[in-house]
């Protein structure tokens, strides 16, 4: 039985990638640090999963020879950081990506627990959920956040931490996800996984997933079939992924996942 949805935030959430470019420049500014992330650059940085560890990262490559000095700096740029991006938030009142709202409504009428596994900072995700839901919605039974994992995806901790939350197995839930790391990470931890393209992972192969698609679609709104399961009208719905579900239980059968040739669009 399908008992649990769990979501991933940037990218699958939202479309927050590129505002949490722009809070790293408003911090580098802060601080008086000759650096500016670009669209490219950022895109390459996003293979380096989580905020911190990207800008760990970024310091320890491009600026190798002041890292010890750089690195005593970086609480407080990403600090800084976290701040820009939840005042950008609220100014913007950032959406929600198609169909997301409204399969989280069908899911919490219906019974099942919902969950966020994401690499991403607590501040982070409480901003987005406070800019798109209600104060007393509280549309998530769990929130794993990144900070709480001990390894940040492709391993699969904190997917594994949102199971725990949710005390229901991996074969009892769906994660969704818009990311190669992020497939990787989900499937390691025994999840069937449901891809959809984002502004920053448009390059990226969706190999794992069991359906892959541009956004879960709204009516009147159909998304773009790219790989797998396809879905009627071009709506992932609930309905849809309970009959998909109940499919796995019959004897022989098992997730279909998207695999090489590549499955770009």
């Amino acid at each position: 039985m399908l008992r649990a949805l769990i979501f991933d935030v940037d990218g699958t959430l939202a479309e927050t990638e590129d505002l949490h470019r722009q809070a790293f420049n408003r911090a580098f500014a802060e601080l008086g640090l000759p650096w500016h992330w670009d669209e490219a650059l950022y895109a390459n940085l996003l293979t380096v999963m989580g905020g911190k560890e990207r800008l760990a990262h970024y310091i320890d490559t491009q600026h190798p020879y002041e890292a010890n000095a750089l690195h005593a700096l970086a609480p407080e740029i990403h600090a800084r950081k976290t701040a820009a991006y939840g005042a950008q938030v609220a100014e913007s009142g950032l959406p929600l990506r198609p169909g997301v709202a409204r399969l989280i409504a069908e899911a919490r009428a219906a019974g099942l627990r919902i969950a966020v596994a994401t690499t991403t900072s607590r501040p982070n995700v409480d901003r987005l959920l406070a800019a798109n839901f209600p104060p007393d919605a509280a549309p998530f039974d769990v929130i794993a956040a990144g900070d709480e994992a001990n390894r940040k995806k492709p391993a699969p901790d904190v997917f594994l931490l949102a199971l725990a939350g949710l005390n229901v197995a991996a074969s009892e839930a769906v994660a969704f996800e818009d990311s190669a790391a992020g497939i990787s990470s989900a499937r390691a931890a025994g999840l069937p996984v449901l891809a959809t393209r984002s502004r920053y992972t448009d390059s990226h192969r969706l190999d794992g997933a069991f359906s892959a698609v541009s956004d879960l679609g709204e009516p009147g709104r159909p998304h773009r079939h790219l790989a797998g399961l396809e879905w009627p009208g071009g709506i992932v719905d609930l309905a849809g992924l309970l009959r998909w579900h109940d499919a796995l239980e019959e004897p022989g059968n098992s997730p279909t996942c998207v695999g090489p040739p590549s499955t770009r669009s």
